[in-house]
């Protein structure tokens, strides 16, 4: 008996290690948006709907680890990129079909809208999804490529990842997001003489120029395609439509 309890203690601590390792690396996010998310960020939703109680367990791993002052900075940046986007899939699967996320809630903005229903639970606080994005992502980190990595389910979002993002690799995460992101011409048509820009540069100017001289200085660095203060610079139309694979 003795020797059957001390192969249990054993065991038993290492089995909550891995299970908090794996809840660290997102292992089951990254497993949905494999079977789900097309090449490019194309949405499965009848797939996610078939696969709900999937989603709802991973989505019940994020509402039972907060992220605390113990995680690195880029585990929690992380956390809650994941988040936002788990939760925003969660929304649609709900509500589906739908033609655009913008059906859901009322039509006020930061009054009634999708993004202000209260239905994320992690931790002892009650989210919606403005509150993750501008209250939490936007507010704490400073970093501007988040845009190229939260996913608004809608066509002119920037394509939602087919892998969890994750600390360890969330820096060459984001320079992919924003490398594909200005070279994909369904979202940003780039020459040197004229740029017609996804708005997403002009809604959140200032996330980029507090890190960056410019908005063109940002693009320089991650387009291959270089501008100046030449460039003729417009906006392109945003597409609400739902970024659904059907």
């Amino acid at each position: 008996m003795r020797f059957k309890i001390y192969i249990f203690l054993l065991i038993f601590p290492l089995g909550i290690l891995s299970q908090a390792q794996e809840h660290l690396e997102h292992t089951q996010w990254t497993n949905l948006l494999k079977k789900y998310v097309d090449a490019k960020g194309n949405v499965n939703y009848k797939g996610f709907k078939k696969d709900e109680a999937a989603l709802d367990k991973y989505l019940s791993i994020l509402s039972n680890n907060h992220p605390n002052s113990t995680w690195s900075k880029d585990d929690q940046l992380a956390f809650w990129i994941n988040a936002y986007n788990a939760f925003t899939i969660k929304l649609i699967v709900k509500n589906y079909p739908v033609q655009s996320i913008k059906e859901l809630g009322g039509g006020i903005y930061k009054v009634n809208t999708a993004w202000d229903i209260k239905f994320i639970k992690i931790g002892d606080e009650t989210y919606d999804l403005n509150n993750i994005e501008h209250g939490i992502i936007r507010k704490d980190f400073n970093e501007p490529r988040i845009h190229f990595a939260v996913n608004c389910a809608s066509e002119s979002c920037p394509p939602l990842r087919n892998e969890a993002f994750v600390g360890a690799n969330l820096e060459k995460q984001l320079a992919e997001q924003s490398r594909n992101f200005l070279k994909d011409k369904s979202k940003n048509i780039i020459t040197a003489e004229k740029a017609q820009l996804s708005k997403l540069f002009t809604w959140f100017k200032g996330d980029f120029t507090d890190r960056y001289e410019s908005i063109n200085a940002f693009i320089n660095e991650y387009s291959s395609v270089k501008i100046s203060d030449n460039t003729e610079i417009s906006y392109l139309d945003y597409s609400w439509k739902l970024n659904d694979s059907k």
